[in-house]
């Protein structure tokens, strides 16, 4: 559905209009601390989330759904009247803030900017979101397909027990929206790389390193020498990328060290380029022929390509951009998400429509305030066209 410039400023008043609410609901958020597992704090999110979702009419269904050691997913359907296959708003409650972040990083608000931990990613834009079905009600603009809502609580630790939820709802849906924080200048993501994580774990021979030093064979040095070669990897092809960024080993100086460990965070473009890091990994050799080395872990998260389906997305949002007067950019990112896991169950997905800010993860996370009422707008109008 086109909508009309009249309709798409309406909807730009009315998320000014309701600001103050959405703040409140965002400030009472990052206030109930829910770092990923804490299934205390993901209960009290969810429950402030559903109260909110139960005053919307349009709400028609309300699911909590319990994740074993995580806490809940709350799934909301809106204009359940169409037949048609629904849009998919896509978010989390959880955060990487542990309890006692809020004590040390109160909410603020400073030089229209709000601070809290978790209020970036992404506790205001999961209120936004809820805000997002009640605006298209309230001005008349009905979408023409179904809205569900999905929040999850274990996005920042993998979303292991959320992916098969994901993966559901993306195959059923013709478009799905994600809620994580915008790039840059509030730029829309239409890219992300995949991740994969590996473990390697190393076996040698343990000697007395002053006495008899030649018959050890050290694990430590061996992983040394393979974290030489993983990293070598960085910009040799596409857009692979290596970190190895825990290693561990050994128990005494003076004792060559019969074992270690190294965690390594992998990145990639395509499906190839997984297939290749994942192959290279698993057929690592040892330098030391008398050290073994064991492989586990594999990809996480496939990569959200800048396809034909997502550039349609990305272009209808940034005509709608256009017109309530700001520019909506672009950018692929490093970072995955759970954009990811919808794009590889084959749907339209644009990623980074959240609130613009700043420091997600970082103690001046923050978001603008004056960003909400155009972001907002921008859903709201890109829910109603589709």
């Amino acid at each position: 559905m086109k909508l009309s410039d009249k309709a798409l400023f309406a909807l730009r008043d009315y998320f000014l209009s309701r600001q103050t609410a959405i703040v409140a609901l965002a400030r009472a958020l990052v206030e109930t601390e829910s770092p990923s597992g804490d299934q205390t704090g993901s209960a009290a999110v969810v429950s402030l989330l559903a109260e909110a979702a139960g005053r919307v009419n349009q709400i028609s269904a309300s699911e909590r759904i319990t994740s074993e050691d995580y806490g809940e997913h709350l799934r909301l359907v809106a204009f359940e009247d169409s037949a048609e296959k629904p849009i998919v708003i896509l978010g989390h409650t959880d955060t990487v803030h542990p309890r006692g972040s809020l004590f040390e990083r109160p909410w603020r608000v400073e030089s229209g900017r709000a601070y809290g931990p978790g209020v970036f990613d992404m506790k205001a834009n999961c209120a936004l979101a809820i805000e997002v079905i009640r605006a298209c009600a309230v001005t008349g603009l009905t979408p023409a397909r179904p809205v569900v809502l999905l929040l999850t609580c274990d996005e920042e630790t993998g979303s292991r027990n959320s992916r098969h939820l994901i993966e559901a709802e993306a195959r059923n849906a013709h478009a799905v929206l994600v809620m994580e924080p915008p790039g840059i200048g509030g730029r829309a993501k239409t890219g992300r790389k995949g991740t994969g994580m590996f473990t390697i774990e190393a076996r040698g021979q343990a000697a007395h390193a002053g006495l008899e030093p030649e018959k050890g064979a050290s694990a430590v040095l061996e992983l040394a020498r393979q974290t030489d070669r993983l990293h070598a990897l960085n910009g040799s092809r596409g857009g692979i990328s290596v970190n190895v960024g825990v290693f561990s080993g050994g128990t005494l100086s003076n004792v060559v060290p019969d074992h270690a460990k190294a965690e390594i965070d992998v990145r990639f473009c395509s499906a190839d380029e997984a297939a290749q890091i994942e192959h290279e990994i698993y057929n690592l050799r040892p330098f030391d022929e008398r050290v073994q080395l064991f492989v586990s872990g594999g990809i996480n998260r496939p990569p959200l390509e800048r396809s034909e389906q997502v550039v349609g997305l990305y272009t209808e949002a940034k005509g709608i951009a256009e017109r309530l007067g700001f520019e909506l950019g672009e950018i692929q990112v490093g970072g995955a998400s759970d954009g990811n896991f919808a794009a590889a169950a084959g749907a339209a997905v644009l990623d980074g429509l959240g609130i613009d800010g700043d420091g997600a993860h970082a103690a001046h996370e923050h978001i603008i305030l004056d960003d909400i009422p155009r972001r907002g707008a921008l859903l709201a109008g890109l829910v109603a066209s589709l």
